[in-house]
């Protein structure tokens, strides 16, 4: 077969057999995706990572046996309204070890990791509740500095704690102290942000370096005989969130790149809005320590967890000044536009690599990262 050079309207490039072979995933790719199923008899680490076996548990047996239009957005937050005004809801559970790390610990985590979800679906985060697990014989020490760390982080977000619980299990039952969070906000109407509404020729931000809370949750415990300085980058987005919704209905879309990384993420818009996202490898912002444990580790920084750092999709003509109002706060110097949205391949994010080929970027797939958030 000769191979033919076609130029779509949207202005990616691929040949007849690319395109063919694309073609088939894609086809396979949406036969598992618009009925996932859970099949498995044990749950496993790989459950809670944010790959494809989340992806499985989550739209196989949560999402059908609730039964809610909002869950079956699987957005960072759902929305409820209260006398007309809109109102976000998320929940989330942090089981992070160690319980400091750095640049951060558990508690600052619980609380940026909630008003994040709130910020994501473009909500001013308002109040969060917050309900420890502890472990008979935590040390009074530890429990104090959570505290105080939980304090200072909803200091710095603006956010009241405005209810809680706690709950006490036998020493061997927990890993010292687990932090289950509620957060409200209410949503801003500048932007009707969907994760559907992506289209052919957005352009795809990401909001800084990514890959570092990961990988300073691997090398504090320890475990490999790697020095780095590499630091979490645990922080709060609304800022971020609340410049960029200025940009109004050319705002498609944002979301935090937590578990399962950058690359999970864009594979689930992908899905979401049956498009396919072209990432232009050499543009992703990383630091060279976090690339460097990442090659010694055989992992993908792409695949590593954030906890500061979110995917943005802005129309073309906005970009520019999407990067500009980013570049403005702190923790997002670095935004940078890493791809585009495509017709290539309806479902699929595509790399365009450093070495001059392209790739297909799936979900993560098992668990490389287990208690990082």
């Amino acid at each position: 077969m000769t191979a033919t050079r076609i130029t779509p309207a949207n202005g990616s490039i691929v040949d007849e057999r690319e395109r063919e072979a694309l073609d088939k995933i894609a086809r396979a790719r949406a036969v598992a995706l618009r009925a996932p199923k859970f099949l498995d008899e044990r749950i496993t680490m790989a459950h809670g990572a944010g790959g494809k076996a989340t992806a499985s548990l989550v739209g196989g047996l949560f999402a059908p046996a609730f039964a809610s239009p909002s869950l079956a957005l699987l957005d960072d937050a759902g929305a409820i309204s209260v006398d007309g005004v809109g109102l976000a809801v998320t929940t989330d559970s942090f089981v992070v070890r160690p319980l400091r790390f750095p640049g951060g610990s558990i508690g600052e985590l619980a609380v940026n990791g909630t008003v994040n979800d709130l910020a994501m679906v473009g909500a001013r985060p308002l109040g969060i509740t917050i309900a420890m697990v502890l472990e008979e014989g935590l040390s009074t020490d530890v429990l104090r500095e959570e505290v105080a760390a939980i304090a200072r982080a909803a200091n710095v977000a603006g956010v009241e704690i405005i209810a809680g619980d706690t709950k006490v299990v036998e020493r061997g039952h927990a890993d010292r102290m687990y932090i289950c969070t509620t957060g409200v906000g209410r949503r801003d109407q500048r932007a009707g942000l969907s994760p559907a509404g992506l289209r052919p020729g957005d352009r795809v931000i990401v909001s800084g370096f990514i890959g570092e809370h990961g990988m300073a949750i691997m090398l504090a415990r320890g475990e490999f005989e790697l020095d780095s300085e590499i630091l979490s980058d645990t922080r709060p987005l609304w800022p971020a969130a609340d410049a960029l919704l200025d940009l109004g209905g050319d705002l498609r879309c944002m979301r935090d790149a937590t578990r399962g990384g950058v690359a999970t993420v864009l594979n689930e818009l992908a899905v979401a809005s049956s498009v396919s996202i072209v990432v232009d490898e050499g543009r992703v912002p990383v630091r060279s320590a976090v690339t460097g444990a990442c090659e010694l580790l055989g992992m993908d920084p792409m695949y590593v967890a954030n906890e500061g750092t979110f995917v943005a999709v802005v129309a073309p003509e906005t970009a520019d000044r999407a990067l500009s109002l980013l570049r403005q706060i702190p923790g997002s110097e670095s935004a940078t536009v890493i791809g585009t949205v495509t017709t290539d391949a309806t479902g699929m994010v595509l790399v365009n690599t450093a070495f001059g080929g392209r790739r297909v970027m799936d979900l993560l797939v098992g668990d490389p990262l287990p208690r990082i958030c």
